[in-house]
C-alpha cells in the first residue's frame, strides 16, 4: 500500500507547474510579439521595395517626359521657323503683287498715252501730250524738252514745265551734260534726286530721244514731284519707252508739219499759175 504525499509537495510542484506554464506562456507571447514585429519589418521592406521600383519607374517616366519635351520643343522651334520664312514669302508677295500692280498701272498708263502720241501729227499737240505724260507718270515738276537744230548743231528748248523756255540755253554737242547726251545716245542719271534745278548743267535725268541711232533731242528732268531717293526700275523703262515713242511722234509730226507747210507753198505757188 502506497503512502500518501505531503500536500506541502503537491502545492510546491504545482507552484512549479504553474511556474513553467506562465513561462511558457510569456515566452509564447514574446514569439508572437517578435512575429508580428518581422511581419511589420517585412512589410516595410516591401513597400520599400515597393516605393523604390514605383519612384525608379517614376524616374524612367520623368526621363522619357523630358526627351518628349524637348522632341516637342524642336519641332515647335522648327513650326516655327517655318511660320516665320513662310510670313516673310507672304510679306515678299505682297509687295512683289503691289510693285507689279504697279508696273501694270503704269504700263497700262504709258500705252494710253503712246496712243495719245500717235493720235494726232500736229507738232505742238505732241509736244504737249509729252509734257503731260512727264507730269503724270514720271511725276516730273521741272523739266524740259530739247530737240537738235540741225543747222546749228545744238539743243534747243521746246517745251518744258516749271521752267522759263526762253532763260534756258542752247547745249552744243558734245557739250555739258545734255550735249554729251545727245552726241553719245546713252543717258545719264545723278546719283541723288536733289534737286538741280533748270539754271544748271546737272539734270537728275538726261534721256536722249532716238530714232534707231539717231539722236533728234533729249529729255532733261530737273525736280520730281515725289521725294525719291533713287529711280526704281520701272522709271528707268518708262524712261525708255517714252523717249522712243515720243522720238517718234516728234519726227511724224514735223515731217507732217513740213510736208503740209511745202503743200501750202505749192498751192499758193499754183494758185498764182493758174490766175
Amino acid at each position: 500500500m502506497s503512502q500518501k504525499e505531503d500536500p506541502g509537495k503537491l502545492t510546491q510542484r504545482a507552484d512549479e507547474f504553474l511556474q513553467v506554464f506562465k513561462k511558457g506562456a510569456e515566452f509564447t507571447q514574446e514569439l508572437l510579439r517578435e512575429n508580428e514585429r518581422l511581419r511589420f519589418q517585412l512589410v516595410q521592406v516591401e513597400e520599400q521595395g515597393r516605393l523604390a521600383s514605383c519612384a525608379a519607374q517614376a524616374l524612367q517616366e520623368v526621363e522619357t517626359l523630358k526627351s518628349q519635351v524637348a522632341d516637342l520643343e524642336q519641332e515647335k522651334q522648327e513650326i516655327l521657323r517655318r511660320i516665320a520664312r513662310v510670313e516673310a514669302e507672304n510679306i515678299d508677295f505682297a509687295n512683289r503683287y503691289v510693285e507689279i500692280e504697279g508696273e501694270n498701272n503704269s504700263l497700262a498708263n504709258l500705252y494710253i498715252a503712246t496712243y495719245q502720241l500717235h493720235s494726232t501729227l500736229d507738232f505742238r499737240d505732241v509736244l504737249q501730250i509729252i509734257s503731260e505724260i512727264i507730269i503724270n507718270l514720271i511725276g516730273g515738276e521741272e523739266f524740259a524738252l530739247f530737240l537738235l537744230d540741225e543747222n546749228t548743231g545744238s539743243l534747243q528748248a521746246m517745251a518744258g514745265e516749271g521752267v522759263v523756255l526762253d532763260r534756258l540755253p542752247a547745249y552744243p554737242l558734245g557739250h555739258g551734260i545734255l550735249g554729251t547726251v545727245a552726241s553719245s545716245g546713252e543717258s545719264f542719271y545723278a546719283a541723288t534726286l536733289d534737286c538741280a534745278g533748270p539754271g544748271c548743267d546737272a539734270p537728275l535725268a538726261c534721256i536722249p530721244l532716238k530714232i534707231k541711232d539717231r539722236v533728234i533731242g533729249v529729255l532733261a528732268v530737273y525736280k520730281l514731284f515725289l521725294q525719291k531717293r533713287c529711280f526704281a526700275d520701272i522709271d528707268y523703262e518708262l524712261f525708255t519707252l517714252l523717249a522712243g515713242h515720243a522720238a517718234t511722234a516728234i519726227f511724224a509730226s514735223k515731217l507732217y508739219s513740213e510736208s503740209e507747210r511745202k503743200l501750202t507753198t505749192i498751192q499758193g505757188f499754183l494758185d498764182l499759175l493758174t490766175k
